[in-house]
C-alpha cells in the first residue's frame, strides 16, 4: 500500500510537468509558481502514558503549490526571498482505528537560513487546519485521549535542505515535527506529535523569474520600519471557549487581555515586556473539585508578567510571550506560561489576533480578538544602508 501511494504521487508529478513543459512561457512572465510532492516517514511521539498504545512508524504524503518570492515586496528581500506555499498533507496514522486518518491543509513559509544558487538550508513554518476522521468518545472510542474533536489546528516545523538540479527542478530532504491539536476547545486534548523525515521533488510551472538575485526595496508602507527608533504600546483582547463536557459536562468562556511595550530594533524584530489578565470560568469548578471555594470571582483572574519578542513579516507578525503568573487562585498547571499570538494589521493601528496560550507546551486555550497599537518615536535619525 505504501509503495502504491508513492508511485501515484510520482506519476502525478511527472504527468503534470510533462504537460507544462510543452507550454511556452515568456521570459520574466512567471509568478515563480511550483508544484512539490513529498513522502514522509515518521513516528508518533508518546508524550502521555495513555498514548503509548499508538507507538508506531508510518508514512505520510504531502503535495503543495509554492511561490518563490523575488523581491516584489520589501519583506521578501529582508528574509532572503522565502518560499510561500499552500500544502495538503495526509496520513493513515499507522492504521489504528482509534486514530483514523488525518487530512490537513496549511499555508507555509520556507525561510532560507543559508543559501546560494545551488544549495539552501531552510526552516519551514506552517500553520493551518486539519480534519481527523476519529475523535475521543467515552464509550465508542475511549482509547483516543489525544483528540476530542474532528477539526483541529495543524502546525508543521521542518528543517529542509534544497538542491537545484536544473533550471526548473529541485530536490528536498529534511526532518521535523507535525502537530495536531484543538487548543483545548474540545477536551480531551493531549494532541498528536509526529516526528518524521521527508524527501521530495519540486518543479516550476513556468520559466522562473530571475529577479531573485536583485535587492529590490519597494517604497515603505505606513506600517513598515524606516530606520527610526520606535516604541510601541499595544493592548488587545481575546475570547475563547473551552469545551469540557467530557470531564465536567459543560462549556466555559475564557476572557484574556494583554498589554505590551515593544521596541522596534530592526525591520524584522521587536523586543519588549508585557502584562496579562486571564479570566477562565472553568477555574472555579476545578478549584471546587479540590475543595477550594472562591469567595469573589475576581480571585480567579490570573495576572502575569512576561518578556516578549515579535517577528515581523509585512502586515503579519508572530508575537512570543514567556511569562510568570503573579496572581490567581488556580495555578495547578504551573506558574510559568507561554503565549503565541498571530497578528495581522488591519490598519496602521488596529490588528486582529489569534492567541494560543500554553503551559510548558500544553495548550490552555485558543482565542480570537482585536487589538490597538500606538507608536512613539524616540530617535528621529533615519538609518541609511
Amino acid at each position: 500500500m505504501r509503495k502504491y501511494y508513492y508511485n501515484l504521487l510520482i506519476l502525478a508529478f511527472v504527468a503534470l510537468n510533462f504537460n507544462l513543459a510543452a507550454q511556452p512561457s515568456k521570459p520574466g512572465s512567471s509568478l515563480n509558481l511550483a508544484v512539490e510532492v513529498k513522502g514522509q516517514y515518521g513516528l508518533l511521539m508518546s508524550h502521555h502514558l495513555e498514548l503509548d498504545v499508538f507507538k508506531s512508524h508510518f508514512p505520510a504524503f504531502e503535495i503543495g503549490i509554492h511561490q518563490a518570492t523575488f523581491g516584489k515586496r520589501r519583506w521578501e528581500s529582508e528574509y532572503a526571498y522565502p518560499i510561500l506555499g499552500i500544502n495538503f498533507w495526509y496520513s493513515g496514522m499507522g492504521g489504528f482505528s482509534e486514530l483514523g486518518s488525518v487530512y490537513a491543509l496549511y499555508p507555509s513559509v520556507n525561510f532560507p537560513l543559508v543559501k546560494n544558487d545551488i544549495h539552501s538550508l531552510n526552516f519551514k513554518l506552517g500553520v493551518g487546519i486539519a480534519y481527523l476522521s476519529e475523535k475521543f468518545h467515552r464509550i465508542e472510542n475511549y482509547k483516543n485521549f489525544a483528540i476530542g474533536s474532528h477539526v483541529n489546528i495543524a502546525a508543521s516545523l521542518f528543517v529542509e535542505y534544497r538542491r537545484v538540479v536544473s533550471s526548473r527542478v529541485s530536490v528536498t530532504g529534511g526532518f521535523g515535527l507535525t502537530h495536531f491539536s484543538n487548543g483545548s476547545m474540545k477536551t480531551p486534548n493531549y494532541g498528536l506529535n509526529i516526528l518524521s523525515a521527508s524527501v521530495g521533488i519540486s518543479s516550476y510551472l513556468g520559466k522562473p523569474n530571475r529577479m531573485q538575485s536583485k535587492k529590490i526595496l519597494p517604497e515603505l508602507y505606513t506600517w513598515e520600519f524606516d530606520g527610526r527608533k520606535y516604541l510601541y504600546f499595544e493592548a488587545a483582547t481575546a475570547f475563547a471557549v473551552k469545551d469540557m463536557t467530557q470531564q465536567y459536562g459543560s462549556k466555559f468562556f475564557v476572557f484574556a487581555a494583554f498589554a505590551n511595550i515593544m521596541a522596534r530594533v530592526s525591520y524584522k524584530s521587536k523586543f519588549g515586556v508585557g502584562v496579562d489578565f486571564t479570566h477562565d470560568k472553568s477555574d472555579k469548578l476545578v478549584l471546587e473539585r479540590r475543595n477550594i471555594f472562591v469567595e469573589n470571582n475576581s480571585q480567579l483572574t490570573k495576572v502575569g508578567v512576561n518578556f516578549a519578542y515579535e517577528l515581523v513579516m509585512d502586515r503579519l507578525s508572530f508575537l512570543f510571550n514567556f511569562g510568570m503568573y503573579m496572581r490567581g487562585m488556580d495555578r495547578s498547571e504551573g506558574d510559568f506560561y507561554q503565549r503565541l499570538t498571530l497578528k495581522y494589521l488591519i490598519s496602521k493601528r488596529v490588528f486582529a489576533n489569534m492567541v494560543l496560550s500554553a503551559h510548558l507546551g500544553k495548550a490552555e486555550y485558543v482565542g480570537f480578538g482585536l487589538g490597538y497599537q500606538l507608536r512613539f518615536i524616540y530617535k528621529r535619525e533615519i538609518q541609511h544602508n
